[in-house]
């Protein structure tokens, strides 16, 4: 009896385990960034961690090594339940508040920058881990200034683009957006991917510099 009870507790234990395994794991089983218009973290991957060829992807290795920009589909805050702009502060929304992705917040106008027209346009989230949850597309004011950190603020208050569950096709999201016009020069557009519970409150966040007409 006793060996029995002895085998029975090993195997409730692991069970427990296992499952503790499972549920701390589930937060980070959605990863994903901006494809088109490329995220300045996608931009430093594709580019090449090591030697990236731009000036703005080797400045932000320079500040916040190689390493983090091989997690380019990690730049997330694991409880921001909907409440991205309070927990994370100003100046550091491109790294969503991180220090392992600081070298994504410096402030630069020469990061490299997808041309967009206003008006109807598709863009593509890549989804190494799709998952459902709601996407929210902002961009930033006319005045906007490369060179300073970037702010609430800078955004508009209401995201352009809203949307539970969009469609997914060859690996990414297919966001169909309406892109506001009033702008020219170089701007940002700011992505928030949040997830629900019970499923989970993680958010994904990505920064994609971008050229107006």
């Amino acid at each position: 009896m006793g060996i029995r009870r002895a085998a029975t507790t090993v195997v409730a234990l692991t069970g427990a385990l296992l499952a503790a395994t499972v549920l701390v794991a589930a937060p980070a089983s959605a990863h994903g960034s901006m494809g088109n218009p490329v995220s300045r973290i996608y931009q430093c991957f594709t580019e090449g961690p090591e030697n990236p060829r731009s000036a703005a992807c080797k400045a932000a290795v320079q500040v916040g090594q190689s390493w983090p920009i091989y997690d380019w589909d990690e730049v997330n805050q694991p409880n921001a339940n909907g409440n991205s702009r309070q927990i994370i502060p100003d100046g550091k929304l491109c790294s969503a508040g991180r220090d392992k992705y600081k070298g994504l917040d410096l402030p630069r106008a020469d990061w490299p920058a997808t041309t967009l027209p206003t008006g109807a346009y598709t863009f593509t989230y890549k989804a190494t881990a799709p998952h459902p949850g709601t996407f929210e597309l902002y961009v930033t004011k006319q005045g906007y200034d490369a060179t300073k950190p970037l702010k609430w603020s800078d955004l508009e208050a209401t995201p352009f683009y809203k949307q539970l569950n969009p469609p997914r096709a060859s690996g990414s999201y297919q966001l169909k957006a309406t892109i506001p016009g009033g702008r020219t020069g170089r701007h940002l557009i700011f992505s928030i991917w949040q997830r629900h519970y019970p499923d989970s409150g993680e958010a994904f966040y990505s920064c994609s510099d971008v050229l107006f007409n």
